[in-house]
């Protein structure tokens, strides 16, 4: 509750201040409303890391600080600004605390107040000036406002991952008909940030007259001209067993083209495990990246294929810093049911995991989506767990469960998503048609990582903080 002090309650020297930490979404929000754009105000797309902290808010960001505090407590509800002069002293920056501070300096009946303002960072005078507003009439206590939310969409884990192949070697990576803007320019932003070295594969004419509508330049790579769909997924094969790629990354193509020579039993790329796919996705709404399979190959995999689905899938967040992943076994519910299957598979998977037949990670289910990712719902219903509210990692049912899920994360909740084909000798970077540069990108930096980690043992990105269990 909040009530105002009206003209006549108010005194010369009355005072009140409030206390305001810089944070990188103010920037963002500010920038949306005011529509001012300038660089030098807007905060790096790591979100916090410290390339946000040498970027100050705009001045006028400062200034509005002010009206909290004449809005909010001197004189309060109902005061109505007049004028506002500011003399600027010294910036602010990301992470800093900003004190905010109006006092009465005058009154003029019958409603027309002036008071001084001052914005300290620290014991520093950044802002000073005088506000003229007129005060109310009448005493109000009203009830503290409950705004609507906000989220700002961005993608700090895509900028983290990104930063951690810095010092990595790029990746050789066979992309197999490039022959669209979208794939052309993820593949060539990926040899720009040093992520991948680009062999493209297709009909030459076609990536040619792409590179040029886009603007793009081809000087310096490979493109081997392969026309066919069919040849040229053929032809990277060859060059992975030639030693002469150590990826493959999916162009203009569709996906049964790419990897029906990535499976063929002769000459193709299989490992010792199933072949899987997993999305990576990075959505604002949620703290951690989550990882989910299979949304892409096994349509309707039964236990001895979701071993290996799991098993791949804790391979990968371990390669991606993720210490001990909780893997949360999907179902429509919570218990398991003789007459659903998945919560069947669930429960096996479990048990595997207790008894190290799948490692690395800590393996529940069955768990609904809801207390997979979300501790109040996980808590409401009881479940005592160390993955249930916490997953890191999420096994789909089936192919259509995991596809509609990676779907609603992206276009309902803005993630950005990167994709991976394990269970090959090589990564095989699977991308969907119409993703663009971002998400490719994205893409090329697991593949990069996964890679890495395969080589060495060990994880290239700092790791993220093991997380707490549901009492």
């Amino acid at each position: 509750m909040r009530t105002n002090r009206t003209f006549d309650d108010l005194t010369v020297g009355n005072t009140e201040q409030i206390t305001r930490v810089v944070t990188p979404d103010d920037l963002y929000i500010f920038a949306h409303v005011s529509g001012n754009l300038n660089p030098v105000n807007l905060p790096g797309s790591a979100g916090d890391g410290p390339d946000d902290v040498a970027h100050p808010p705009p001045a006028m960001w400062l200034g509005s600080l002010f009206s909290a505090v004449l809005g909010n407590l001197l004189p309060g509800p109902g005061t109505l600004y007049r004028a506002q002069s500011l003399t600027f002293f010294g910036r602010a920056h990301v992470g800093e605390t900003l004190t905010v501070r109006v006092t009465v300096t005058e009154k003029r009946p019958p409603q027309t107040v002036v008071l001084q303002t001052h914005l300290l960072r620290g014991g520093d005078l950044i802002v000073e000036g005088f506000a003229t507003v007129l005060a109310p009439l009448t005493s109000a206590t009203i009830a503290d406002s409950v705004l609507p939310e906000l989220m700002v969409a961005r993608h700090r884990h895509v900028a983290r991952l990104l930063a951690a192949c810095r010092d990595l070697p790029p990746l050789i990576t066979a992309v197999v008909a490039p022959e669209d803007a979208n794939s052309l320019t993820g593949a060539l932003a990926g040899a720009r940030n040093g992520l991948i070295t680009p062999i493209l594969i297709g009909d030459a004419e076609r990536i040619s007259d792409v590179a040029e509508k886009s603007g793009l330049s081809l000087r310096g790579l490979t493109v081997l001209n392969v026309p066919s769909h069919d040849a040229a997924a053929a032809r990277a094969v060859e060059l992975v067993h030639a030693g002469e790629a150590a990826a493959i990354m999916k162009g203009n193509l569709h996906t049964d083209e790419l990897l029906r020579h990535v499976v063929k039993s002769q000459g193709g790329l299989r490992g010792t495990r199933r072949i899987s796919h997993v999305f990576v996705m990075d959505a604002p709404g949620l703290p951690d990246l989550l990882l989910v399979s299979d949304a892409a190959i096994n349509i309707a995999p039964g236990l001895k294929e979701k071993i290996d689905i799991t098993q791949s899938a804790i391979d990968l967040a371990l390669a991606l810093g993720i210490v001990e992943p909780k893997v949360g076994i999907l179902s429509a519910v919570e218990t398991v049911n003789p007459e659903m299957p998945s919560t069947l598979d669930a429960a096996a998977l479990s048990k595997m995991a207790e008894r190290g037949q799948i490692r690395g990670g800590i393996v529940d289910g069955p768990l609904a989506m809801d207390n997979a990712i979300s501790l109040t719902a996980a808590q409401s219903k009881g479940l005592t767990s160390l993955v249930a509210g916490r997953a890191d990692v999420l096994i789909a049912p089936n192919l259509e469960a995991g596809n509609i899920l990676v779907k609603q994360l992206t276009y309902a909740a803005q993630a950005e998503g990167a994709g991976l084909v394990l269970g090959a000798r090589v990564p095989v970077l699977l991308t969907s048609r119409a993703d663009e540069e971002t998400a490719r990108m994205f893409s090329c930096a697991v593949a990069v990582l996964f890679a890495h980690w395969q080589r060495t043992g060990k994880s290239a990105v700092p790791p993220t903080p093991l997380k707490a269990i549901v009492p």
